[in-house]
């Protein structure tokens, strides 16, 4: 049935295809479609997409050599009401029936809809692109600017449309350009009237965009008009503008010559119908006004309260809610200095991240008691947000551990708690759901069988914590913060049934716009299993592969530890399996070496997977990003984390000179505590190609090594792969380690190499598509596995990566994409070399992903 359906649905679609294929179908006689368009320089092609850009048409968008755009839009009828006119409102006939059949209102609403399709096809298809000697001559003037402006002084520039014999109704516009001889920026003078601007730009000149024997560009002469507005209202200059900067160039006679002449006049100054011209002069801050509790109800209310602190004065309406200090660590003007764009900038910024006040309004004005004009008073106005504010939250979610999952939570924040602009979070979550796993318990029946509740406390401070001063290398302009949290969750009848407690100091500072950076000073995470005895449940591919050894003919085991079924009795059987063949003891005989190291690697592995965990880390993140806002298209990324763990208690337990446990570790309140050095670097990097077309690639590295008190690493510190935002050809943890093909549940390892290169594009409206070739894998480096096929020992075992491919979907809501990719096994390390390349390449072999927004 599903075969037929899909039959059905591809005819219906090809055959609405084949319809619109006909490109020129919806012209007139003499109108010709655009389909390419040439430029010659001198007589030779041009590909700089630059100058491409300047064009006001463009051919429509094409898909493997097709405007499926152009097509779409063709399925749409450009008379739609002439023909429901004559069709059914003409026809009484045919409209009394009709409406006998529907009802008067819902023929009209039927006959409303058919417009409305009609019009959607339209918007989200592309209109045919019709060559027109308007938009010729345009794309002719934008290109002599774009030439002007890049020092060609004296370019021509001519068109020609030319009708494609081979093809009906297609032409294209041929651009022929002679740039000749471009200008060359010789002198540069200065005219500035103020005394004040001539030195500042004499103390600068070194930083000027223009440069002697450069060619010229309008760009430098925009970029320098920006550098010097930027310096003086820097340094003082309070009331400049871009306005009052003008240049002159003298290209007279010069032999391609530009002779620049940099004009700055004095400030304009209107007095009644007259105008005059004053210097301008450097600005000095005498007075800065907070008022920490203004509102427009009470902006004539008297002042009840007021502070100064470090030449600060501050006022309330009501009594003072905040420390002086507190308020006035966040303002960038000072008393005593100059006025500055920056200062008032980062006092904006600041003030924003504190999250205890509503837009600030910082205002100046003329000093009264100054006679010269230059001085200045500055007024910021702080209206406070609620002391207390409470946020719920409520989701149903579906996963392969549960067909059915409802989660809910809940959060007070309490601002300003104790008077220093500190933050107080307290929140709840919880959730319950039907689990599908092999896991749960059978004689149960009870729907929902999972379960999970938690809570965390969070103190935020607007500075950095510590008993010394780091104003020297954390100044204040980097907004520094540091988070203290504590959280605590329990999970019921899910997997191995866990309890985690966690412990973070945590300060964080943002030099710039594009930098971050992250210090977790402490980390601590506790891990304790409640279920270990459940772990077979769990992990079924170790329990069937003991099974069949425990069935092959060869193995002789003691029958206490099997049930009728032939299979090991869960946990006991399996445990006792397990440790006769590490001891000897004689309940096992007959294994191969290979079974005998299988069932080591999976006792190994148990032994990790159910041991309790103790993290005691400290990590550090460097984040570099150029994105600014989310509709970026061309932007790069670059994250570096370094993580260590154990060596504050390691030092301890040498110092108190603690024994060691049977395993050689040293132990704290009875769990050996993890010992590590991780790192990661990642880099994403997007390329705008025009016309809703990006190329965006990732790169990650990663590996975490294991020394000291652990010989592995903690599965919450782990790597893994696969997934929709890794190699999308394997599901989550499905890839790897190494060539091993993924036996386990939970595939994971302590290093990991990922490339992807994703070539994004636009098929109709907000429906996007994609193509994607990920590559990667996982591998065991200098820990307990030693598995051959798993690690990673020489360069060779690069040969193991593996490779991905495929496309996708994509729908753009505007505030999130959702997201649908097919991924293909295009190189299986799984497989035998020499098997590996597209073989599992098919629908039947396909992994598909659903995602939010993109993969990177």
């Amino acid at each position: 049935m599903k075969r037929l359906f899909a039959k059905i649905l591809l005819f219906f679609l090809t055959s609405a295809l084949i319809i619109s294929c006909n490109a020129v179908k919806r012209l007139d006689a003499d109108e010709n479609l655009l389909v390419e368009n040439e430029i010659l320089v001198d007589g030779e092609s041009l590909n700089d997409p630059r100058v491409y850009g300047q064009l006001y048409q463009e051919p429509n968008t094409r898909f493997l050599g097709m405007p499926l755009q152009l097509y779409f839009y063709n399925l749409a009828r450009p008379n739609i009401d002439s023909i429901l006119s004559t069709k059914y409102l003409e026809n009484e006939q045919k409209k009394k029936f009709l409406i006998g059949l529907l009802s008067k209102k819902q023929f009209e609403r039927y006959l409303h809809s058919r417009v409305e399709f009609n019009e959607w096809i339209k918007s989200t298809g592309e209109a045919p692109v019709i060559v027109k000697k308007e938009e010729a001559k345009k794309s002719v003037n934008r290109l002599n600017s774009w030439y002007w402006n890049n020092g060609w002084f004296n370019v021509e520039t001519d068109y020609e449309i030319i009708p494609l014999e081979e093809k009906e109704k297609r032409a294209k516009v041929q651009y022929r350009i002679k740039p000749h001889t471009p200008y060359v920026v010789d002198s540069i003078n200065t005219e500035i009237s103020s005394s004040a601007l001539d030195s500042l730009y004499k103390l600068n000149k070194s930083g000027s965009r223009l440069k002697s024997g450069v060619q010229y560009n309008t760009k430098d002469f925009n970029e320098e008009r920006d550098r010097l507005t930027q310096l003086f209202r820097n340094n003082g200059v309070y009331n400049f503008d871009q306005e009052y900067i003008s240049f002159d160039a003298d290209t007279v006679d010069t032999n391609y010559k530009v002779n620049t002449n940099l004009i700055i006049k004095n400030r304009r100054n209107n007095i009644g119908d007259s105008i005059s011209r004053i210097p301008f002069k450097i600005h000095e801050i005498t007075k800065v006004n907070i008022f920490t509790d203004y509102a427009y109800s009470n902006r004539n209310a008297p002042l009840v309260d007021s502070a100064n602190h470090k030449g600060y004065t501050l006022y309330g309406f009501d009594k003072m809610r905040y420390k002086p200090e507190a308020i006035s660590d966040a303002i960038f003007i000072k008393p005593g200095s100059i006025y500055s764009d920056i200062d008032r900038t980062r006092t904006y910024n600041r003030l924003n991240s504190l999250r205890i006040f509503k837009y600030p309004n910082i205002q100046y004005t003329p000093d009264p008691r100054d006679s010269t004009g230059t001085d200045l008073v500055t007024n910021i106005f702080l209206s406070p947000l609620p002391k207390y504010s409470l946020g719920f939250d409520f989701d149903i979610s579906q996963s392969n551990i549960q067909e059915f999952g409802i989660g809910f939570g809940g959060s007070l924040l309490i601002r300003n708690i104790f008077r220093g602009a500190e933050n107080f979070e307290i929140s709840g979550r919880g959730s319950v759901g039907s689990s599908t796993d092999a896991a749960a318990n059978s004689d149960d029946n009870r729907f929902f069988d999972i379960s999970e509740i938690g809570a965390d406390m969070k103190l935020s401070f607007p500075r950095i914590f510590l008993p010394f001063n780091t104003e020297r290398f954390i100044p204040k302009y980097m907004s520094p913060f540091t988070t203290i949290s504590l959280g605590v969750s329990t999970q019921n009848n899910i997997g191995l049934d866990k309890q985690n407690f966690s412990g973070i100091i945590n300060y964080r500072w943002t030099p710039s716009k594009q930098l971050s950076n992250r210090l977790d000073l402490l980390n601590i995470q506790y891990v304790r299993n409640l279920n270990i005895g459940n772990y077979f449940n769990v992990y079924r591919n170790s329990y069937e592969e003991l099974n069949e050894i425990v069935q092959s003919e060869n193995v002789i085991t003691n029958p206490e530890f099997i049930n009728e079924n032939e299979e090991l009795i869960i946990p006991e059987g399996a445990d006792k399996f397990i440790n006769g063949v590490n001891s000897g003891d004689g309940s096992t005989n007959g294994l191969t070496e290979i079974q005998e190291q299988n069932i080591i690697n999976i006792r190994e592995r148990k032994n990790r997977l159910t041991e309790n965990n103790l993290i005691f880390a400290t990590n550090y993140t460097y984040l570099w990003n150029t994105k600014q806002n989310l509709y970026d298209r061309e932007f790069s990324r670059f994250r570096f984390k370094i993580e260590t763990s154990g060596n504050f208690l390691s030092a301890i337990t040498k110092i108190a000179n603690l024994s060691r446990n049977e395993n050689g570790n040293y132990e704290l309140m009875g769990v050996a505590y993890s010992q590590y050095a991780k790192t990661e670097l990642d880099f994403i990097k997007h390329w705008d190609l025009g016309r809703n077309n990006i190329l965006a690639a990732r790169a990650f590295g990663g590996i975490a090594i294991p020394y000291g008190n652990a010989n592995s690493i903690p599965f919450t510190r782990s790597f893994f792969a696969g997934g929709p935002n890794d190699n999308r050809a394997w599901q989550a943890y499905d890839l790897g380690p190494g060539s091993s093909g993924g036996r386990n549940e939970f595939n994971e390892a302590n290093m990991k190499l990922a490339f992807n290169l994703e070539y994004r594009y636009n098929l109709v409206g907000a429906l996007n598509s994609a193509f994607f070739i990920d590559v990667g894998n996982i591998w065991n480096v200098a820990d307990i596995v030693v598995d051959e096929a798993s690690t990673f020992e020489s360069f060779s075992d690069l040969r193991d990566i593996a490779v991905g491919s495929g496309f996708g979907l994509r729908y753009d809501f505007n505030f999130f994409v959702l997201r649908f990719d097919i991924g293909f096994k295009t190189y299986n390390p799984a497989n035998q070399l020499g098997e590996r390349w597209f073989k599992e390449y098919n629908f039947n072999h396909a992994v598909y992903n659903v995602g939010i927004n993109y993969p990177f």
